[in-house]
């Protein structure tokens, strides 16, 4: 692959230069054993941008994230910077860059890998094997729907007020991707609303029907409450392939879905923009985990969500679907060989660092390339 690939990194707080350090390892194992080379930027965000430059995002760093084929992100946030203005929170970068950047589709995968099976709280029958794709429309619906606040009434009570909107635009370009995401997997897609109850959950509903009549007929459709697709994750997740809900829901069921795993620190994410003329489009990928500051520079952090994550960005920004798995299958391997961080221990198993599991992680790749 060509060198022009442009891609920005952003560890920010917490654990996430720690975990950043091991993937940035294994994008040097490629370059050795893959010939694949990349442009890469490295830059602040976050507290650590506060601490250096007084905000969490500068607009130089902005311009970088525009200019970038894909965006690695680490974490941001911490206590130290608990007591600054709204503005002025670490998490800013990252509303920033989404908002900006137009990132309207946050895909999150739950995939329970066959040595983790134990590590989940669900019974061992219900979730083996499971592997399903959440993708949650991200810059609309209540989250950013107005009009929204607190009012005072005639009677003197006050009254709290959000709204829940979406254009026919919005539905059908986050359906899009659920829709394509489905073709490339096992064909079905179930859209989650409450059509029953609101307005916007019938035109949601009514939108990805139309859609899927005009250009999405050859995959199997079907439709479902958000309350009942809650309990269907605990009951029966494998029924699952791709799931695509809107901002409030994909928010509530994405890290329901995150816990059928066991473990936070192994779920990567991605979030995407829409395609250009040319099929570029923007991307930022993190793990879920956020910035875990109780753990921060002890070295016992997980990195294989970070690493994952990079897995996704070569799958879905690069093409790379051979080295996305060839990555994956080292993860699953080093987990089988019985290597584990803290979060993912199990009896018989060996507690490692995050050093040691990222050299683990380098070793398997080895053996997988000979």
């Amino acid at each position: 692959m060509a060198s022009n690939k442009k891609l920005l990194i952003l560890p920010g707080d917490g654990i996430g230069p720690e975990v950043m350090r091991e993937v940035r390892r294994v994008i040097d194992w490629m370059d050795r054993r893959r010939m694949v080379s990349f442009d890469m930027k490295e830059d602040l965000v976050g507290g650590a941008a506060i601490d250096a430059r007084g905000t969490p995002m500068t607009d130089a760093t902005m311009e970088s994230a525009r200019a970038a084929d894909a965006i690695l992100f680490g974490s941001v946030g911490g206590p130290k910077w608990d007591k600054l203005g709204f503005d002025m929170r670490p998490e800013i970068a990252i509303l920033r860059l989404r908002k900006e950047l137009d990132l309207f589709a946050n895909l999150r995968p739950a995939i329970v890998l066959d040595p983790l099976v134990d590590a989940s709280t669900l019974k061992a029958d219900v979730i083996r094997g499971l592997d399903l794709m959440i993708v949650r429309e991200s810059t609309g619906g209540i989250y950013f729907g107005e009009p929204r606040g607190v009012e005072t009434l005639p009677d003197g009570q006050k009254r709290g007020f959000d709204t829940e909107t979406y254009t026919t635009n919005e539905i059908e370009r986050v359906a899009r991707v659920g829709f394509d995401l489905a073709r490339k997997r096992q064909n079905r897609l179930t859209s989650v609303e409450k059509a029953n109850v609101m307005q916007s959950g019938l035109f949601w509903r009514q939108v990805v029907t139309a859609l899927h009549q005009r250009e999405y007929p050859d995959v199997e459709l079907s439709h479902m409450y958000a309350d009942n697709c809650a309990m269907q994750l605990v009951r029966n997740p494998r029924q699952f392939d791709v799931i695509v809900t809107s901002n409030l829901f994909g928010d509530i069921l994405s890290d329901l879905a995150s816990m059928l795993t066991g473990s936070l620190g192994m779920l990567p994410s991605a979030t995407l923009g829409a395609p250009d003329a040319s099929g570029r489009r923007h991307a930022l990928y993190e793990p879920i985990h956020g910035s875990a500051p109780d753990i921060a520079g002890k070295g016992i952090a997980n990195p294989l969500a970070q690493i994952l994550s990079f897995a996704m960005l070569l799958r879905y920004s690069f093409g790379m679907d051979e080295d996305a798995s060839l990555i994956e299958r080292a993860c699953t391997n080093v987990l089988a060989s019985g290597l584990r961080t803290a979060d993912v221990m199990a009896p018989g198993t060996a507690k490692v660092g995050t050093s040691v599991m990222g050299e683990s992680i380098l070793r398997e790749l080895d053996k997988l390339a000979a």
